[in-house]
């Protein structure tokens, strides 16, 4: 009777915190959804969407996010083409490959990069790859190649860590079979077990997406923050978090309102990543 009771204590307190987590994302898409969209159906949703001009003190004020939209994605696609492979490629080492050794001192560092606070993060950048950057490309140094960089850094921990542990999940039969058929142990490896651990690999990549795409304090360091449509990789950028982050502090009125309908879009972008994350493995499910 007593495993019994504590059986079901233990069903109620896992049901209390899967509500929580619900109801917090609920009373967050409330929030952010309610301040948001009024001002973008009085705003015009084009005029939102595709306006190429951010003027707040202006009159009349201008609330066009394009140039924010094209920033965010396009350090987003720059961190996961940088990321991708290099975190991919070192979860295969550390799982197949890596000596015992040097295991025990690479695994214990991917983690600290995944403790690293991201104002830490934006400091490195500051300090190292801007002087880098200014001495290449001229300039200040803050520009859209130095948040694709360092992005592309930040979400390494996230990939490494969940592809590993992917390609761990692979059960040993098949790496044994492929061996067994005459493969050598590199092809076995990338062409069996690694094919076999993809969805957990798209899973770190998703979440790496979402990493690069929310990141904010580290961004505004060295991104340049300028709302602009930029030329070139070597012009800074603003991205969706930044805006929000530089402005919402003295925002007021309809300037508020127009950030928070900033926080609905980059909302939005969130929800699309997981939805397309989700079909994909339905479809992976029905095959």
């Amino acid at each position: 009777m007593k495993v019994k009771k504590l059986d079901g204590f233990m069903q109620g307190v896992f049901l209390v915190s899967a509500l929580i987590s619900v109801m917090a994302i609920i009373l967050i898409g409330i929030f952010v959804f309610g301040g948001g969209i009024p001002f973008i159906a009085e705003y015009g949703l084009s005029n939102f969407l595709l306006g190429e001009k951010w003027a707040p003190s202006n009159t009349p004020a201008a609330f066009g996010i394009l140039p924010m939209i094209i920033g965010s994605v396009t350090v987003t696609l720059g961190a996961i083409v940088i990321g991708v492979p290099v975190g991919v490629l070192t979860a295969v080492f550390m799982a197949e490959f890596c000596p015992a050794k040097l295991y025990k001192v690479l695994k214990p560092a991917v983690n600290m990069m995944a403790a690293i606070p991201s104002i830490v993060y934006g400091f490195f950048a500051l300090q190292l790859i801007v002087p880098f950057m200014r001495r290449l490309f001229g300039g200040t140094g803050m520009n859209m190649l130095t948040v694709i960089l360092l992005l592309g850094i930040m979400i390494l921990p996230t990939i490494i860590g969940m592809s590993e542990s992917a390609i761990r999940a692979v059960p040993k039969s098949y790496y044994s079979g492929s061996l067994a058929l005459g493969a050598s142990h590199e092809r076995s490896i990338m062409k069996v077990s690694l094919p076999a651990a993809k969805s957990g690999i798209l899973s770190s990549i998703i979440l790496g997406i979402g990493r690069a795409i929310g990141e904010t304090m580290a961004v505004v360091l060295v991104a340049g923050n300028q709302p602009r449509i930029p030329d070139s990789l070597t012009q800074g950028v603003r991205t969706l978090t930044t805006n929000i982050v530089l402005e919402m502090s003295y925002a007021t009125g309809q300037h508020r309102e127009a950030l928070i309908a900033t926080a609905v879009v980059l909302f939005g972008f969130i929800l699309l990543i997981n939805g397309i994350f989700l079909l994909i493995k339905r479809k992976e499910a029905i095959r």
